[in-house]
């Protein structure tokens, strides 16, 4: 009669059914040991992989078998047993491949191993991992196998993988047991196959164009180049409190000062922040700068960067993101945030002169605005994000940002009271953020200056005055345009993944006693 593993895997298993075929495997962990068999082995010989395998012998017939000897490992995901005769399905890191287990053909081929097919079919379950030798078949049924001579327990697990039929489905122990998730969902291990060529592809493309990716310092004596709350931690033996990184600008800035014309870092940025679909405290962007150039060269640069990208894992530079078709084929449309909001709104900023006049104007047309707005460009600001920002799926660049909010860009070159910055919208999110950047060491005094009586006004988002900053520019920055793009964003967009969480290998979580209590957010 047919023995399955299935047999074992009740959905869903509580706590005294997993502590059960736990201790059901550590006998058999046991057993292996008094059978002389090492179930954490040291090694395996590998010489093939599932899916080379699956594509070199396509056109093998049925019946047909290849005498050449093939080396494979991988985890056991099915079993099916049938007296003198098994089939597993064997997952490497490519794909499957089904193992053929005639016992006479083991027992000759590992005559040193008393009860060597016994061992194997008693003693194994689904989530094992296996190293096996043998030669390559397809069956009569027409499944590609390897026919096994010999075979190594290298490793045997303790719990139980999730049931087949109902697989990893809660998404709180997908993200927090990322490890099951990745072995049970062929889908998540392709996902950050993609980011990491995302990544690969974004950083070849740079350096092909000259730039130079240079490290920065993670623990930082003042936070800056962004309006984030810092995480804080101290250092000991100086005696200080010190920042995670909230952005990398200031210092890549720096190195644009001390004469690096094209410099960029890709790494992980810090946030003490609330979380989301969208927002993880711990994520990871790219900050480009290129001397002599402007915002505008920037969106030419972000096209190009987001193309490279695209075509390097889809092939393609149309894509479907959570229903929608997004052309990603350059130029991509240029409009300013004034422009914008009169489109979606009816209003035209461009017509007050007072901040009275158009907060009336604001909450005539039903739009609400906060308590803690206190200027025109603010209240733009506002009514952008509130109206605007969800109904941008193409790709748009949105230019020309109020001063206010952009305490590090340059001022427009012919609009008083705006910057030259601009951020990428698709898919109703930002994608990227980028400046003309400030130059002018007195005006840049200036805007953090008053970024630091907000801060010591309580403003948690805002600043004290980085002075090393400051001396920098006075050495004289050239003319430069920064970029900003966050990496996460983009492989959600390029994997069609919903939440930042799915792309993300171990995103933080709240700890799982308190999820008990109090329901995750």
């Amino acid at each position: 009669m047919a023995s399955s593993s299935h047999s074992q895997q009740s959905n869903p298993k509580s706590a005294s059914s997993l502590e059960e075929i736990r201790a059901t495997r550590l006998q058999k962990v046991e057993k292996l040991q008094q059978a002389g068999m090492n179930p954490f082995a040291y090694r395996w010989e590998v010489t093939h992989q599932a899916q080379s395998l699956q594509q070199q012998y396509v056109e093998l017939e049925n019946g047909e078998e290849v005498d050449v000897e093939v080396s494979v490992a991988g985890r056991i995901t099915a079993r099916r047993v049938f007296g003198k005769l098994a089939f597993f399905t064997l997952q490497d890191e490519t794909g499957t491949i089904q193992l053929y287990l005639d016992k006479k053909r083991i027992t000759e081929g590992m005559s040193e191993v008393e009860n060597a097919f016994n061992i194997l079919k008693k003693q194994t379950d689904t989530g094992d991992i296996l190293g096996v030798k043998g030669t390559i078949k397809r069956t009569e049924k027409g499944e590609l196998s390897v026919n096994v001579s010999e075979y190594g327990i290298l490793t045997k697990s303790l719990l139980p993988l999730p049931d087949k039929w109902h697989g990893l489905t809660d998404k709180q122990k997908r993200y927090r047991q990322r490890y099951v998730d990745l072995i049970v969902n062929p889908t998540v291990r392709e996902t950050f196959r993609k980011r990491a060529k995302i990544i690969a592809a974004i950083r070849r493309y740079l350096e092909e164009n000259d730039f130079l990716e240079i490290e920065t310092p993670v623990l930082q004596a003042e936070a800056g180049g962004a309006d984030a709350r810092p995480f804080v931690t101290y250092h000991n033996t100086l005696e200080m409190d010190l920042y995670l990184r909230i952005a990398t600008e200031l210092h890549l800035k720096r190195l644009v000062v001390g004469g690096f014309e094209r410099v960029f870092e890709l790494g992980r940025i810090f946030r003490n922040e609330g979380v989301s679909t969208r927002h993880n405290p711990e994520f990871t962007s790219i900050e480009i700068y290129q001397a002599y150039a402007d915002y505008y060269d920037m969106m030419t640069l972000t096209e190009e960067i987001f193309t490279c990208a695209a075509n390097e894992v889809l092939g393609s530079l149309m894509l479907h993101y959570q229903g929608e078709t997004i052309d990603l084929n350059p130029p991509w449309k240029r409009a300013t945030m004034k422009q914008l909001v009169k489109e979606k709104t009816g209003i035209d900023f461009n017509q007050f002169q007072e901040f009275s006049e158009a907060k009336q104007a604001v909450e005539q047309a039903g739009i609400e605005v906060s308590e803690d707005c206190d200027s025109i460009g603010k209240l733009l600001y506002e009514v952008f994000e509130e109206k605007v920002e969800e109904t941008l799926i193409q790709p748009t660049f949105v230019l020309d940002f109020p001063q206010e909010i952009s305490p590090l860009a340059k001022p427009h070159r012919s609009q008083p009271g705006l910057v030259e910055r601009f951020e990428l919208f698709i898919a109703g999110r930002e994608m990227a953020n980028s400046f003309s950047e400030l130059t002018d060491p007195i005006d840049q005094r200036e805007r953090l200056e008053l970024q630091a009586a907000k801060k010591a006004a309580g403003d948690l988002q805002a600043h004290n005055v980085d002075e090393d900053f400051l001396t920098a520019l006075e050495y004289g920055l050239p003319p430069t345009g920064g970029l900003g793009i966050g990496i996460d964003r983009v492989v959600m967009l390029l994997t069609d993944s919903p939440s930042i969480r799915d792309v993300i290998a171990f995103p933080l979580l709240k700890d799982s006693a308190k999820v008990s209590e109090h329901g995750e957010h």
